[in-house]
């Protein structure tokens, strides 16, 4: 079931009055969470249900029996079979035909060619999302963080919550288990913001499925393609990917907004990050703060002069999170390359000046920089295979004339490059200054509808979110 169908609308409807009107307990609105939960994950494959109830319970009583437990090594012997529980699950389901393919093709290189049946089981949609999440919740008990809540089904409610199961954000437990177990309706102001950012997040994946074609053409056809083309292409999937999966979570957040719930925010206009660094401050935040408070910390951090192996570790295995692909390694190395280069060159006096944000000429080099590396990586993410990266990152560089091509593909380029612009500015104003928007009924609602409406009539509902796959 997708946000953006007709069949999400009927099922948010009836689910609304329900929730609103008829379940007006708390133990009952969980429950109504739980169902309508369980029939949209269902939506995409019912089978699958046992597998997200299942990690929900086997974590439940895990953090109980961490808490309730005076004896360290009891406590890490039940974290690490919610370890075991939780990452055997993606592992088997994600990583094992991945494994055993690059096991037979490793043993090709020395001659034997073997012959390796994979599983070739369909990927859980959200297993990545839900697997982390319920992981992150044993976790904190262990470390002391939070002491286990009570309510089994509350916390089957906030695993399975049906606005952000299958694409993120990824919730900490003590921040949405607090929200279930008191469940509110809504103020006034939420619903405004909630229906500000579904529209924004319905323009958004809109825009990322027209940017899907010239992507497509990009990393499909790439060998007959000029320079400006595969620039174009690039660009165009750096803002398909951003548009698709922000869109996601601002619809995510909106939906939640309505149910009385609040999420945090996921993305904070990363293309305007001025480092790698700081792009990771702003991209996929939930994510990328899960792996610094429980990979990377874990690691050890910045301790021991080990920050450049734990930041290599983190991103490789942040890339290898993303899919079961050795382009998603090649994506992961990349990040822990660029983003130990920026220590380094940070700790150069040679490179004191770019420390300032002061000077608006260093920071649109920065900012440059940032952009240019960022769009390297895209390509690695986005290519079929490494030979298929390597040719696209040559055919950037190759400079062909490109004169031939007249106004036509000088236009894609562009408009693709104005709408990744005026995404991260509407963004930016969502951010800052909704509320001076929705102070102003009469244009707040006329450009709601709107845009909804021509997203409607524009967009193409049975394309799914890229994130879904993860």
């Amino acid at each position: 079931m997708i946000f953006n169908t007709p069949i999400f609308f009927w099922f948010f409807l009836i689910f609304m009055i329900f929730y609103g009107l008829v379940f007006v307990k708390q133990k009952a609105k969980v429950y109504l969470v739980i169902v309508a939960s369980l029939v949209f994950y269902g939506a995409w494959n019912y089978a699958f249900i046992p597998l997200l109830v299942g990690s929900a319970v086997a974590d439940y009583f895990i953090a109980q029996a961490i808490g309730n437990s005076d004896s360290q090594q009891h406590k890490k012997r039940w974290v690490t079979l919610s370890l075991v529980i939780n990452l055997g699950i993606l592992a088997t389901f994600k990583y094992a035909d991945f494994v055993l393919v690059s096991v037979a093709d490793l043993l090709s290189v020395f001659g034997y060619h073997a012959s390796i049946d994979t599983l070739g089981w369909v990927l859980p949609v959200g297993i990545s999302f839900y697997t982390f999440q319920s992981l992150s919740y044993t976790i904190d008990v262990y470390r002391g963080d939070m002491k286990p809540r009570k309510g089994l089904l509350e916390f089957v409610a906030a695993l399975s919550f049906f606005p952000q199961l299958v694409a993120g954000p990824i919730l900490r437990a003590r921040h949405i288990l607090p929200q279930m177990h008191a469940i509110s309706l809504p103020k006034w102001d939420a619903v405004k913001h909630g229906f500000l950012l579904i529209t924004v997040g319905l323009l958004k994946k809109t825009g990322a499925d027209l940017l899907a074609i010239p992507a497509q053409k990009a990393f499909e056809a790439h060998e007959n393609l000029s320079t400006l083309e595969i620039w174009t292409g690039v660009l165009a999937f750096a803002g398909q990917i951003y548009g698709d999966f922000s869109g996601y979570t601002d619809m995510a957040i909106g939906i939640a907004l309505l149910l009385g719930f609040s999420i945090p925010l996921n993305f904070r206009v990363p293309y305007f990050a001025v480092s790698p660094v700081d792009f990771w401050r702003r991209w996929h935040i939930s994510l990328s703060s899960w792996l610094k408070d429980y990979l990377y910390i874990s690691l050890g951090g910045n301790r021991n002069n080990h920050r450049t192996r734990n930041v290599f570790i983190t991103m490789l295995l942040g890339g290898l999170w993303h899919g079961a692909a050795w382009t998603f390694v090649a994506w992961g190395a990349f990040h822990g390359l660029i983003i130990t280069l920026t220590h380094y060159l940070a700790g150069l006096k040679v490179f004191a000046a770019f420390n300032s944000g002061n000077n608006k000429l260093i920071t649109m080099v920065k900012w440059a920089a940032t952009f240019y590396l960022i769009l390297i990586g895209w390509v690695f993410f986005r290519a079929t295979d490494i030979t298929s990266a390597i040719e696209i990152l040559s055919a950037m560089h190759s400079f062909t004339n490109d004169a031939e091509l007249g106004r036509h593909a000088m236009a894609i380029f562009i408009m693709t490059s104005v709408w990744v612009l005026l995404v991260h500015i509407m963004d930016f104003y969502v951010i800052k200054g909704a509320d001076k928007l929705e102070k102003k009924p009469w244009l707040f609602w006329f450009l709601i509808i709107l845009i909804q409406s021509i997203c409607i009539m524009v967009g193409e509902p049975s394309n799914e979110f890229i994130y879904f796959q993860f």
